[in-house]
């Protein structure tokens, strides 16, 4: 299937998240990321758009009950940039992964000019 959108990882942010997982949790993380870089249409369930964040998204991992949060943002059309992850515990997402990945979208900005 051809890719609708590119995903560039950020630094090293989302790796070390990846790199801490179960392997089950890896497999379910790699088979969304394919859904966001290949459906023309991605359903809510996989990438969401945060309310009060400029321009960030959650792409959405769930293995079990266990529920994980990958941030990402558009740069262009087509290109997702993927920042940091982490597993959600509570129904809200904590202010304070939504402010790291605003800092995160921040950075990725000012270096590239």
């Amino acid at each position: 299937m051809k890719r609708k959108r590119e995903l560039y990882f950020y630094k090293d942010y989302f790796e070390r998240f990846y790199e801490s997982q179960t392997d089950r949790v890896k497999k379910k993380i790699l088979w969304t990321l394919r859904v966001v870089s290949e459906l023309e249409q991605i359903p809510d369930t996989y990438l969401k758009h945060i309310k009060n964040a400029s321009g960030l998204y959650e792409i959405r991992v769930q293995v079990g009950n266990n529920i994980f949060r990958i941030f990402c943002f558009f740069d262009q059309d087509n290109l997702v940039v993927i920042g940091h992850g982490f597993q959600k515990k509570t129904q809200k997402t904590p202010k304070l992964q939504i402010e790291k990945a605003e800092q995160i979208k921040k950075e990725y900005y000012e270096n590239k000019k």
